[in-house]
């Protein structure tokens, strides 16, 4: 393929802007776009592709670099690894191809180095969850997620949906780990479909569409959603429900809720009610009120490194340590507003044991009205991203 300087200079630039000035890769790329409308399609995926695979394998690049800021190396190398002849410019000079192939095979025996994530990360993983499962799950998060739809059951139905989407030449592939969920055989930009805008169908995870499915909310129910964020999950309970019975979905960022009404809006939910959270009186407001109270937790994202992968490398044991403290307070916290009967979910988008069975069993024992009834554990070599839930049972 034809190499563009400008293009080649993108990628460098914009892991500058990940690596030294502590930006989102994510972000980045969307404002970069932004600021380039002219490129095409090809030229916005070369640089998407780039910059996303040297994030996922920065550790591996900074060794070839020697060098963790020498970014026009890594994307050298990141162009030989990949086959493409490097064109004859100046920044190219002195790169010498086959001696950059023979440091890789070398520096890649070592399964930290060739699967790239910070050593403590690597070390934290092996020691939480066994070195085999650790080094199979740890390949598997550098693997490109998918992309997967929620069918909005609310305004379609599967035939109907599988139908229009084959004319608009969007091949999906129903999946099992959800009754209503897709995958995108081919990455689209789904969002500028008119069933999109329609309501038609979101854009979640399997993962996360099995939690819903986990929390089994009936039909006139009061659940709260407490951790609702953009309201992604409490979108799929109202779908579960049938727009009948209450969700209240709190979080304590209102652009969060505002856009769980746009959402809201689109899909035609009627039964959400979003709250602020203003401090304990908002929880204590609902004390004892719900059916089913999903608590959806902040934590380290583990799971979803497919998705985010400068997660790896914006990751501290500090603040992993301060989340699980978090944690362990919303849990206490919150499960106040479970009507006695009802039932409380946990869950997180980690793999980690500690923020997953290990909070809900320190839980029980500060909570012994809580009885534990069942958990599912998802991990990314599934294939989505990966998810732990439980359900708790509040007993008196």
């Amino acid at each position: 393929m034809k190499l563009y300087r400008n293009l080649v200079n993108a990628v460098a630039e914009t892991l500058k802007e990940i690596f030294t000035n502590g930006k989102y890769a994510d972000r980045c790329i969307e404002q970069l776009f932004k600021r380039n409308p002219q490129w095409g399609s090809r030229d916005r995926r070369f640089v998407a592709e780039s910059v996303y695979d040297i994030v996922r394998y920065y550790r591996m690049y900074a060794e070839l670099a020697g060098n963790e800021k020498n970014f026009w190396f890594m994307t050298a190398a990141h162009l030989i690894l990949k086959g493409i002849e490097l064109p004859d410019w100046q920044e190219f000079k002195h790169f010498d191809a086959e001696k950059i192939i023979r440091h890789k095979e070398k520096i890649c025996t070592d399964a930290a180095v060739r699967e790239s994530y910070p050593q403590w990360l690597w070390e934290l993983g092996m020691n939480e969850t066994g070195k085999e499962k650790w080094e199979k799950e740890a390949a598997s998060l550098n693997e490109t997620a998918k992309v997967v739809l929620r069918m909005n059951s609310i305004k379609t139905s599967p035939a109907k949906f599988e139908a229009e989407m084959k004319k608009e030449n969007i091949l999906l592939q129903r999946s099992s780990v959800a009754k209503d969920c897709y995958v995108l055989e081919k990455r689209e930009n789904v969002f500028r479909n008119k069933y999109f805008k329609e309501g038609w169908f979101e854009v979640q995870d399997g993962g996360s569409q099995a939690i819903g499915e986990f929390t089994d909310p009936k039909e006139g129910m009061t659940v709260i959603d407490a951790c609702a964020g953009a309201g992604g999950k409490s979108l799929h309970l109202a779908a579960l429900m049938k727009n009948k019975g209450k969700i209240i979905s709190m979080d304590v960022e209102q652009w969060k809720l505002d856009e769980c009404k746009k959402r809201a809006a689109r899909a035609d939910v009627h039964n959400i009610e979003t709250r602020l959270i203003q401090g304990e009186e908002t929880i204590t407001s609902l004390k004892e009120k719900a059916d089913i109270v999903l608590l959806d937790v902040p934590c380290s994202g583990t799971g979803v490194i497919k998705r985010n992968p400068d997660t790896k490398w914006k990751l501290t044991p500090g603040t992993i340590e301060k989340t699980k403290e978090i944690q362990r307070q919303i849990l206490n916290d919150y499960s106040d507003m479970v009507k006695p009967g009802g039932k409380l979910i946990y869950s997180t988008c980690s793999i980690f044991p500690s923020e997953n069975e290990k909070q809900v069993e320190s839980f029980l024992k500060l909570r012994p009205e809580f009885q534990l009834t069942k958990q599912r554990s998802i991990l990314p070599s599934e294939g989505y991203d990966g998810f732990y839930m439980a359900e708790l049972k509040k007993i008196n």
